[in-house]
């Protein structure tokens, strides 16, 4: 891959952007070196590294295969030398709009220095730019209050739910309200940096200035604190800090991928720190909320696709919401390269493998499923897949059964051999009964579904 290839990928990227976002994140990103089709990205720092890796690895991959005509895989390499790559990547529109008068001073004038704290928070992370549906509601009526009045009612906050779900946009949409609108100190910071800022403050013999870092603020919002399984001094000094800002009236929110009561290698005394306060659960959001989350995505890209698009994409991306932005962008790059409008024809044929991926049910058993729902209902299995007709043992066992049919390719005798040994008709019947519901849009049933199918997708992928 050469630089012409990777200069133009980053000027599409800007093209598909807000500004702000673009100029915040890609502008500390260049080139290291491809082989074989994987591409080494240089970034300056831990923190950056992190973010361009979970919100826009996806979008780099896709545009770069998109116009090299070939399938590109990047990762990310810290190198605190990196050099600033904003004259590279401005694309030659902007460099012909220039004005040509324009004096040498204002030619090499620097753009103002950001601080530390703003390289913390990602600009497009707001309020206004959220959607919440009924999948996430509760959740984000509770960090506007949080926001609006910080370390009084809703302290501590956990957020939890799976990937691309919502939950770092609405921590830091906490911060940059707070940020916005008064003069309190907030810090975000991810738990895998909390982690590596610990262990480096303990090798330079630095260990004051990090507590004053984490424990001088008014608001501390930490993210996938999951990743501190196994690390017990982290999770000592993590306690430490916890009881100090709380006994000080000063706010925390954590966010988590899954409920804490499932983390593994947690002290006892920190896991009731986090369930002391407000827990969240954010679920997949509904069909109606991916609707509105592609036109507000439309809307903000100033792009405008038909409705049959939007529907198709809403109907077969269930999952997360990066699944649907990873969609959009694909279909804006098509549309502005070639200059075309997108016909359902033409979005079926470019969306067709980000589709299939995440519609991917290979490796999911009927065990994983059975696993995946008794846990979800707090039953066992084996009262799952026997004759108990007990209305807590009934639903879970047809929403099994129904999930087991959708999921898998065995057939209705196969599932009701693993059930117990039940006929077929008793299977098929069960599996109406939670398709009528889904088609009465009865709303409980229709969040418990997507809840689970994204659950068992990712522990099957897991495998």
């Amino acid at each position: 891959m050469n630089e012409e290839l990777w200069n133009r990928t980053i000027s599409q990227i800007k093209n598909s952007l807000p500004e702000s976002e673009f100029s915040s994140w890609f502008t500390r990103i260049f080139l290291g070196g491809e082989d074989k089709g994987k591409v080494t990205l240089y970034v300056p720092s831990n923190f950056v590294k992190d973010r361009v890796e979970a919100v826009y690895k996806e979008l780099i991959e896709n545009t770069l295969s998109e116009l090299g005509e070939s399938t590109y895989t990047v990762s990310f390499e810290v190198k605190k030398d990196a050099k600033n790559q904003s004259n590279i990547i401005k694309s030659t529109e902007t460099q012909k709009s220039e004005p040509s008068n324009q004096t040498q001073e204002q030619k090499t004038q620097k753009p103002a220095r950001q601080s530390a704290e703003d390289m913390m928070f990602n600009p497009s992370y707001t309020f206004e730019s959220f959607v919440p549906g009924d999948n996430s509601s509760f959740a984000y009526s509770a960090c506007m209050a949080i926001a609006k009045n910080p370390g009084s009612a809703y302290n501590p906050c956990l957020l939890y739910g799976g990937v691309g779900l919502g939950k770092t946009h609405l921590i830091q949409s906490i911060g940059n309200y707070i940020r916005k609108n008064t003069k309190l100190k907030v810090v975000y910071v991810t738990a895998e940096n909390f982690t590596n800022e610990y262990i480096q403050s303990i090798n330079e013999n630095k260990s004051q200035q990090f507590k004053n870092k984490y424990r001088k603020v008014s608001v501390l919002l930490i993210d996938d604190i999951h990743f501190l399984q196994n690390k017990n001094e982290t999770q000592n000094e993590l306690f430490n800090t916890f009881n100090d800002l709380y006994d000080t009236g000063r706010q925390i929110v954590f966010t988590c991928d899954r409920p804490v009561e499932e983390l593994k290698n947690i002290s006892d005394r920190l896991r009731s720190r986090f369930e002391r306060g407000l827990n969240i659960d954010l679920l997949p959001p509904d069909y109606e909320t991916r609707v509105a989350i592609l036109r507000k995505k439309c809307q903000e890209k100033n792009v405008e696709f038909s409705s049959e698009v939007i529907d198709y994409i809403a109907s077969n991306i269930s999952s997360n919401v990066r699944a649907l932005e990873s969609c959009l962008t694909k279909l804006i790059a098509y549309c502005q390269l070639l200059n075309k409008d997108i016909s359902l024809d033409i979005a079926k044929e470019q969306l067709r493998h980000i589709i299939s991926s995440n519609n991917d049910t290979s490796g999911i058993s009927i065990d994983l499923i059975i696993k995946a729902v008794s846990n979800y209902f707090n039953v066992s299995p084996y009262d799952i897949k026997g004759k108990n007709k007990n209305q807590s043992i009934v639903l879970p066992r047809q929403i099994a059964m129904y999930l087991c049919r959708k999921l898998t390719d065995f057939s209705t005798t196969e599932i009701g051999y693993e059930f117990g040994g039940k006929n077929h008709t008793t299977v098929m019947y069960n599996v109406q009964k939670v398709e009528a519901r889904l088609k009465s849009s009865e709303k409980e049933i229709n969040n418990i579904i997507e809840k689970l199918e994204t659950q068992i997708k990712l522990e099957a992928r897991k495998k």
